[in-house]
């Protein structure tokens, strides 16, 4: 029997089966790089009252401009119970990488578009009074995310 040559032996092996199954599907989804994804929890707190503004906000404009700064959302969420129920937005953006992550949000905060939104949908006031954000990778047990 012949030797199998090593590149022949690799390229021949499905790169699935040597990734489980979380790094595989943030491989896909990050264009085939696993080591690099990061993923952002951000928490809005709203003044009180100013929760619907800051929701509007995101759900007519915000999310768009995201989309072109290269921010993937994954979902958004507002708590069921109070404390937060009333004025708490939490949400999670997919990133390339830490260093694209602070490019992005540079060149967001920079966009016309965005500055202009949020100077409209502040002007009776700000909508948000303190924002916490963590970097956060999938763990290698995580169920992939869809």
């Amino acid at each position: 029997m012949p030797g199998v040559k090593r590149r022949t032996l690799l390229q021949a092996l499905p790169a699935a089966a040597l990734l489980p199954s979380a790094l595989w599907a943030a491989a896909q989804d990050n264009g085939g790089s696993t080591a690099a994804t990061v993923y952002e929890l951000r928490v809005y707190h709203a003044p009180p009252g100013k929760l619907p503004e800051l929701l509007t906000r995101f759900r007519e404009h915000t999310v768009k401009i995201f989309d072109r700064h290269g921010m993937k959302s994954v979902a958004y969420w507002t708590p069921v119970d109070e404390p937060g129920k009333s004025d708490t937005l939490i949400y999670i953006l997919r990133h390339p990488s830490r260093e694209a992550a602070a490019a992005n949000w540079k060149s967001f905060q920079d966009d016309p578009e965005w500055k202009s939104v949020r100077d409209k949908s502040e002007a009776n006031g700000k909508i948000v009074d303190k924002v916490d954000s963590t970097f956060i990778a999938l763990t290698d047990f995580s169920p992939p995310l869809r």
